[in-house]
């Protein structure tokens, strides 16, 4: 009998709720990955909350130590063949995540997988102790980035041939893939649902529904997720009213579930205008719905929206990779136009993004890629 290969991962899991935790959790439960090596699973996540994400102190500090001693605990008694570690890219994050691997490969045996849902290399490799540790931190280590245009922000570090691509996937809902404000005698509702973060173009957004409502455009912005350290719920409402979008524009919290899919059924355009993203889960539920996507052409997000084809993307034709980028409130503003006063334009490219959701996006194709870029290390 041939033995499976022995693997740690060390993920992030939920609480809290992000995409890393939620991909982490579907690899977690991974019947096939499950039954193909000897799994043991570690959870990364130390925050808490999604406001306790990105904050230090010493309550940080001691959860980084008793992690470092369940990783250690973990290899020693589990022997893995390999570390599977998802990893953050950049700052703060990454310096924490940096003294992890080092150790991995200090504890282990040196095959060491790593899965970035991030991105951000590329915004410090010219700083001198970050170029450093980047050169120690991708030494021998195999990398799987989430699309291909991700590559530009490792290259300097990694060849080629130590990648693998692996495009994250969502679970199939069932869905008419048309949503109720597609009618023409609706006023068509434009979902956000992301985090409420200035570092997701929140302003530049707020600023584009400004400049629609005085073209006399009809729409209402519906606004889905959870407040974070970058702005207050009442900062965010002062934004708002100082753009004179009170009648217009609805925050709504978080939402989950059937919830949250009421709101995709209601929608009729998708927005996601952020600084910076790697390949975010929440625009594969909009193309699982059929909605028509309207986005910066930031990491990785041209692989799943085809601009013209499934959606707009804004920014240039080019990805971008660096995070001073910020979107133009007038280039968001016209192709959120051209998308609400077309109606069949916006069910031609709804259709069209639920097709590539199902030809490239699922949670089975998702499952299958990620078996066959681990197979590829390891064999």
């Amino acid at each position: 009998m041939i033995s499976k290969a022995k693997i740690l991962f060390i993920l992030h899991l939920p609480p809290p709720i992000h995409g890393a935790s939620i991909v982490g959790k579907y690899i977690h439960d991974f019947e096939l990955v499950n039954s193909c090596f000897e799994c043991k699973y570690v959870n990364l996540t130390i925050a808490q909350s999604l406001e306790d994400v990105g904050k230090g102190g010493i309550k940080k500090l001691r959860l980084f130590k008793q992690k470092l001693k369940e990783i250690k605990d973990a290899i020693k008694g589990f022997k893995p063949d390999w570390i599977y570690i998802t990893p953050n890219s950049a700052g703060g994050a990454f310096y924490k995540d940096y003294i992890i691997v080092q150790k991995c490969k200090k504890w282990g045996n040196g095959n060491i997988i790593v899965h970035f849902h991030n991105k951000g290399v590329k915004t410090r490799e010219n700083r001198l102790v970050d170029n450093f540790l980047y050169k120690h931190f991708f030494k021998n280590v195999k990398v799987i980035l989430l699309a291909k245009p991700l590559y530009d922000d490792i290259k300097k570090y990694v060849d080629l041939r130590n990648v693998r691509f692996c495009p994250n996937g969502i679970p199939d809902i069932k869905t008419d893939h048309t949503s109720k404000s597609n009618t023409s005698e609706d006023i068509p509702h434009i979902l956000w649902l992301t985090n409420i973060m200035l570092t997701k173009g929140l302003k530049e957004y707020l600023v584009a529904l400004h400049i629609l409502k005085k073209q006399n455009v009809p729409f209402i912005a519906d606004f889905v997720g959870g407040i974070t350290s970058e702005i207050s719920e009442q900062q965010f409402k002062d934004y708002i009213h100082e753009y004179d979008l009170d009648d217009c524009v609805i925050y709504h919290g978080k939402k989950y579930g059937d919830d949250k899919a009421a709101f995709f059924n209601n929608a009729a355009v998708f927005v996601l205008p952020s600084y910076t993203e790697a390949f975010p889960l929440t625009i594969l539920e909009a193309m699982q719905y059929g909605i028509p996507v309207v986005a910066t052409n930031v990491g990785g997000i041209s692989d799943a929206v085809s601009n013209g084809d499934n959606g707009i993307l804004i920014g240039g034709k080019e990805p971008i990779m660096l995070n001073n980028y910020r979107p133009d409130p007038q280039e968001i503003s016209e192709a959120l136009k051209k998308l609400l006063l077309d109606n069949n334009l916006r069910k031609e490219m709804g259709h069209n993004g639920r097709r590539r959701y199902e030809e490239h996006f699922t949670l089975k194709k998702f499952e299958k890629n990620f078996i066959k870029a681990i197979y590829h290390f390891i064999q």
